[in-house]
């Protein structure tokens, strides 16, 4: 057996996953998945408003059960032998924090105010003050500091949700000291760090989300953000100046984190960064390969040599920034604010008469549960099976899969999805089609609009659970981008490729390409395009285009 053993930990929308790795192979030797239980609640969120927050309690406990269950899997010999740990998360997500870098919801005054907590990064409750520092950007007399983020900011994003918050909180603006990103947070706990100031931020998340470039010496002037809201000035200067790629060490994990986890205090925590670009790496990411990382949205990750993109900005996208997946190497990111979850929510659309009229036909509870539960694991795959025996032009029912508004190209969280082309003859699988063939549209648009700008892409891969669940989504994007997608034979892509940052921190590679290349886990599927279904596609994607731009002229007059 191996002497080297590393941890890579995923935290997504829903959940966290640990994968302990075996530093020499690659081989998942132990797996776990523990979902966040206030969450799992609805807990703090308030959907009809865009609010979606999570308690760090989530976190903690749930990072704590993760690990300890992936070692026990693995068997008692690898605990002791785990040489590094790396961490992604979903981003942007900030938190205030006091001082000592403990977010606020921590403190008994703050414990149940969702202001104090992880803004998650589907929260568009910030979309005006996206669009107050959009207009800033391009009007203070200055240089627009939005350039490397596509030249659009998003509600999304870090500055918009700490602007949001200190307008509509005083008290958590005030008790504040600085802001986190999850990424940065849960290295800063793994190393028992207690000063802000000390902590390493993540380039990724800094540079993709909160406006840092090496050409500006650090983040936009506290003159700019002045100009937003005194209080931003005076948390942008608790930042600090630099940044760090995710293979550099932030540390050893503390003694008290040793011990809950049962792992040597020397293991090496390496610097965070997000989900997808982490996710890229354990897809076997290459130059100009864009790999999408398809779960409850997308994100569409791709990589070049800083040499050969010079100077070239694209315009649209989440930010283009050295060294953000690779090291040494320009990251680039984009993606579809709802992905799977414009699939959900059709599923929880459908499941309204049971989960909310059973009960009123005399059934038992335990009847009506099992009722759920079985319509419920069952409904997606029928529809599926329905739907893929649909001609393609046969419905006549088209959808744009903006309901979570749209993330690239252009970023716009004002925007709504919308169905047409419905009649007395539209059942639930054509518009599912339809759903389905409005999230490939989508992605095509993210294609089309890097090549347009002078990006090429030479190929595709798919990590994430939508890639490897649904061969009809799979087929559909293959056919509406006429492109193989190979897809990755990892189920835990982001958390292999954590493993591999892991590695590289623990100084077990000399590189991240070095690691990425022993501890890939390869293609399990590759999807290819069928030459008539791909010509169809072209003439509904107008179509898609079309209506896209009725439904945004509408909407934002």
């Amino acid at each position: 057996m191996s002497d080297n053993f590393v941890l890579g930990v995923d935290f997504g929308t829903d959940s966290v996953r640990t994968v302990a790795i075996d530093a020499s192979t690659g081989k998942e030797v132990g797996v776990s998945v523990k979902y966040y239980p206030r969450w799992a609640k609805g807990l703090y969120c308030d959907p009809t408003s865009n609010r979606f927050r999570q308690h760090p309690l989530d976190y903690v406990e749930s990072l704590e059960a993760s690990i300890v269950e992936a070692l026990a899997a693995a068997g008692p010999s690898v605990a002791s032998k785990i040489r590094g740990i790396a961490v992604d998360t979903t981003g942007s997500t900030p938190v205030f924090v006091d001082r000592k870098g403990t977010p606020l919801a921590l403190l008994p005054e703050f414990a149940e105010n969702p202001n104090a907590m992880f803004i998650l990064w589907k929260d568009h409750t910030a979309v005006r003050e996206a669009e107050t520092i959009n207009e800033l950007a391009r009007t203070w007399g200055g240089e627009d500091f939005t350039r490397f983020e596509g030249g659009i900011y998003s509600s999304e994003w870090f500055w918009s949700k700490a602007l949001h918050t200190v307008k509509e909180d005083p008290k958590v603006a005030k008790a504040a000291y600085s802001l986190m990103e999850h990424a940065d947070w849960i290295p800063a706990l793994l190393t028992g760090s207690d000063d802000v100031t000390k902590v390493k931020r993540s380039r990724c998340a800094m540079g993709h989300k909160a406006m840092w470039h090496a050409d500006f010496g650090g983040y936009p002037p506290a003159e700019f953000f002045a100009k937003l809201h005194p209080r931003l000035a005076e948390l942008r200067d608790t930042l600090g100046t630099e940044t760090w790629t995710a293979e550099v060490p932030v540390g050893t994990v503390s003694a008290e984190w040793a011990k809950r986890l049962g792992i040597p205090a020397t293991a090496v925590v390496c610097g965070g960064a997000f989900d997808c670009h982490i996710g890229a790496l354990g897809g076997d990411i290459k130059p100009y390969n864009l790999v999408k990382v398809m779960g409850t949205s997308t994100c569409d990750i791709l990589v070049a040599p800083k040499a050969e993109i010079g100077k070239l900005l694209v315009k649209g996208i989440c930010g283009q920034v050295d060294g953000s997946v690779v090291p040494g190497y320009v990251g680039f990111e984009a993606g579809q604010s709802a992905f799977g979850d414009v699939y959900a929510w059709f599923k929880k659309l459908l499941l309204w008469p049971i989960e909310n009229l059973a009960a009123t036909a005399g059934l038992d509870a335990a009847t009506v549960e099992k009722l759920r539960a079985s319509v419920s694991d069952r409904l997606i795959p029928e529809l599926e099976k329905a739907a893929r025996k649909l001609p393609i032009e046969e419905t006549g029912v088209l959808a744009l899969d903006w309901m979570n508004g749209r993330r690239t190209p252009d970023a716009n969280q004002l925007l709504k999805g919308a169905i047409s082309g419905i009649s007395l003859g539209t059942d639930a699988p054509r518009i599912y089609r339809a759903l389905v063939e409005a999230t490939a549209f989508g992605s095509r648009a993210i294609v089309e609009r890097f090549r347009r700008e002078g990006v090429r892409i030479e190929a595709i891969i798919a990590i994430g659970g939508v890639a490897r669940k649904s061969e009809l989504v799979m087929q559909t994007v293959a056919d509406v981008l006429n492109m193989d997608i190979k897809v990755s034979a990892s189920d835990q892509s982001c958390a292999l490729g954590g493993a591999m940052f892991a590695a590289t921190a623990a100084g077990l590679y000399p590189s991240v390409e070095a690691a990425e290349k022993a501890l890939s886990a390869g293609f399990e599927k590759t999807y290819k395009p069928d030459p008539k279904s791909a010509k169809a596609y072209d003439a509904i994607y107008a179509k898609y285009l079309a209506l896209g731009g009725f439904v945004e002229k509408e909407l934002t007059k």
